[in-house]
């Protein structure tokens, strides 16, 4: 059973949550707290295993509250913002201290009994987590501009990144140490709609590659990577000579859209054995089967490392599916990158 404590300052929120959590048969509310003077003496007394932190709180908001846990008493939390761009770049500070997931706010206390399945699947991934804190900050980079010559060339190789929890700072780690020229990429991370394009912006402030969300039709080109928008599943497909990105929308694959499936399918399909696919920490067994297409049809494939993993989940369920060319720790994942795409240049 897994226990949790809900902090948010609405009574009626607290109670749904209550209510809809126990439910869960798996899941225990074993106490509520309206804002984090509360909610940090109930930490002490009932020890849960995971917090259910609300963003927008009174006396101390929840990213402050966030800081102050994960400095003196870390454990897992989800963080729960609200679906406006401020509450992006909440959403991103909050991932950045630590918090394992960031949900979006209903948009009103009545439809908070709706979110409770996604709510309870965050809960369950954060109780099996490794806690990690808060991450140092990246320095930001200066990039050269692009010249013509490299604007008109193709990128004849595709690198594509697919991640979950955990991925957001790992994908940050990964992609800050990437040279400017790397071939296009494309990159999946779980995340909300509106999410997604402060996500991008913040890779790109870190990276000498030009990281932008997606919008549809871009065509892949050396030193440009695009990141799959929240609520479309992102594909790559070949028109002409070029790769070119397209969105699609459709069901939900592995609860999430976009998918890591969905996209490395595409790549497999599209470049064949002209890719590399890097599969990062996340829960569950999204990217496996996409991976697997993808060393079936010659590109090199690596899966990040148990022991770097926030969540081992879906490096795990391609490396037992037979996806996984290749295993490499976070802090190795660059250079087995770049080595990777060497071999597909000799």
């Amino acid at each position: 059973m897994i226990s949790v404590l809900v902090v948010d300052d609405s009574a009626t929120v607290r109670r749904v949550l209550t209510d809809g959590l126990n439910r869960t048969g798996d899941i225990r509310v074993v106490g509520t707290a309206q804002d984090p003077y509360v909610a940090r003496e109930k930490i002490v007394e009932l020890k849960p295993d995971v917090i259910t932190l609300d963003v927008e709180m009174p006396r101390m908001d929840g990213i402050s509250f966030l800081a102050k846990i994960m400095q003196h008493h870390p454990l897992p939390v989800v963080v729960i913002s609200s679906l406006t761009s401020a509450g992006s770049e909440e959403a991103m500070r909050a991932f950045q201290l630590g918090a394992v997931e960031v949900l979006c706010k209903p948009g009103s206390a009545y439809d908070v009994a709706d979110a409770i399945p996604r709510l309870a699947r965050a809960i369950r991934t954060a109780a099996v987590a490794r806690c990690r804190g808060p991450r140092l900050a990246l320095p930001e980079v200066t990039k050269q501009p692009m010249q013509v010559r490299s604007l008109a060339r193709t990128s004849d190789k595709i690198l594509a990144l697919g991640a979950s929890t955990g991925g957001t700072e790992a994908l940050r780690e990964v992609l800050s140490t990437l040279p400017g020229d790397s071939p296009g990429m494309v990159i999946v991370q779980h995340m909300p709609p509106m999410f997604t394009a402060s996500f991008a912006q913040g890779l790109n402030r870190t990276s000498r590659v030009q990281i932008t969300e997606a919008k549809g039709g871009e065509p892949l080109l050396p030193g440009l990577a695009y990141v799959a928008p929240g609520g479309h599943h992102l594909v790559v497909v070949r028109n002409g000579a070029h790769y070119q990105v397209e969105l699609r929308e459709g069901p939900e694959v592995h609860y999430q859209r976009p998918a890591v499936d969905i996209t490395f399918m595409s790549v497999a399909k599209a470049a064949g054995a002209n890719a590399v696919g890097v599969l990062l920490t996340g829960m569950g067994h999204d990217g496996a089967a996409g991976m697997k297409a993808m060393r079936t049809a010659g590109a090199h494939t690596i899966a990040q490392d148990e022991a770097s993993c926030v969540v081992f989940g879906m490096p795990k369920a391609a490396i037992d599916c037979g996806g996984a060319a290749e295993v490499a720790s976070l802090s190795s994942m660059s250079e087995r990158i770049q080595s990777a795409l060497r071999r597909l240049e000799s």
